[in-house]
């Protein structure tokens, strides 16, 4: 077995409404005095009305320009290192993040993060993906230091555009089935796969019990407990799967052929979850689960799921686009190659034309 290395959790993790009032205080007592604030156009706007004001501590700000890519990443850690602040703040979603995250590793300074969307686990965990400035995925990479502190106001979630949960939802729903087939078969598990083949399965029980109501939530603006148990599915459980599993609780089919999607431009547009939810049908596919598929369709319908390429934008399906796609998902390296057997393009292909044929569907 693998050497495991553990990136349990954030140092600090907070959940509460009205809790960007104690942003500050948060930052003094960590010896914070000069931050830089890393942010997107809409995420800005979405935190602005939670966001507190500063008596103490020196801030500048960044708007990024849509990825987390080495031209981004490069922009701000020359900020960090011109302006001489000690520490960053990233708001928004998972690209953000993951900027913070890579820019303060190559810096080595502390970052705090406060998502705007319930949308991955990236709040949670030290890993970056890595984008070229196209949206074309390149790497993922994992770092030594997890985040100082994470402030989560529910409110701000439960705004958020009602895709992005969605799709976080379905990112998440990844988690048992790329844990589970690394997992599975391990005898005298480690007490850190232990917990995380245990959290990936909570992943899977508490999206199919609680999405929908977490959903109507969102719909109506009203806070409730389901919103809040799927958004903390989302973004801990989802984080402590891999925190906890490393190599083996992280990526597997599904995240690969997310990767290989990003080959066909006319899916840059559908989120990363979606694609991650129909890589999820492709790994199964892959694995023979064929009825496993069939016991999970009715959700991915009542969700709005795709399940084929055309859900996911791509208007001309051929044989040709299909093979782009598995060639890219089985490149040396990709994450794929956990699965038993050999995977090769044209069985990747085989795969999803069987899918583009919906011959699951009933």
């Amino acid at each position: 077995m693998k050497t495991i290395s553990v990136h349990g959790a954030p140092s600090e993790y907070i959940l509460q409404e009205g809790i960007l009032n104690e942003l500050e205080s948060k930052l003094l007592v960590r010896g914070f005095k000069k931050t830089l604030i890393v942010h997107g156009e809409k995420s800005w706007q979405a935190a602005k009305p939670f966001w507190p004001v500063f008596t103490e501590i020196e801030f500048i700000d960044y708007t990024y320009h849509g990825e987390c890519s080495l031209t981004e990443i490069d922009a701000v850690a020359k900020l960090i290192t011109e302006h001489g602040v000690d520490s960053v703040i990233g708001v928004g979603g998972g690209k953000v993040l993951d900027l913070v995250k890579s820019a303060c590793h190559v810096t080595h300074i502390p970052y705090v993060l406060i998502p705007t969307l319930a949308s991955n686990c990236a709040p949670w965990t030290p890993i970056s993906v890595i984008y070229d400035d196209t949206g074309t995925f390149t790497r993922f990479d994992l770092y030594p230091e997890n985040a100082s502190l994470v402030l989560i106001e529910p409110q701000l979630l439960l705004q958020a555009p009602i895709d992005m949960t969605i799709a976080g939802i379905a990112d998440t729903l990844a988690k048992w089935y790329e844990a589970d087939v690394q997992m599975a078969n391990i005898k005298d598990k480690p007490a850190a796969l232990e917990l995380s083949h245990y959290t990936a399965k909570l992943c899977k029980d508490v999206l199919l019990q609680h999405a929908e109501g977490a959903i109507n939530a969102a719909k109506s603006g009203n806070l409730n407990y389901e919103f809040i148990k799927v958004a903390e599915t989302i973004i801990m459980f989802g984080g402590i799967v891999g925190g906890f599993g490393d190599h083996y609780g992280r990526v597997a089919g599904a995240h690969s052929i997310h990767n290989g999607l990003t080959a066909l431009e006319e899916t840059h547009q559908a989120l990363h979850g979606e694609k991650v939810a129909y890589g999820i049908l492709v790994q199964l596919v892959l694995e023979n689960k064929r009825q496993e598929i069939e016991q999970i369709l009715p959700f991915y319908q009542k969700l709005g799921f795709p399940t084929t390429l055309k859900d996911l934008g791509v208007t001309n399906v051929t044989e040709e686009s299909i093979s782009l796609v598995a060639k890219k998902a089985v490149i040396p390296g990709e994450s794929i190659h956990v699965l038993p057997g050999e995977m090769t393009s044209e069985i990747v292909t085989q795969a999803m034309l069987e899918l583009e044929n919906q011959v699951f569907v009933k």
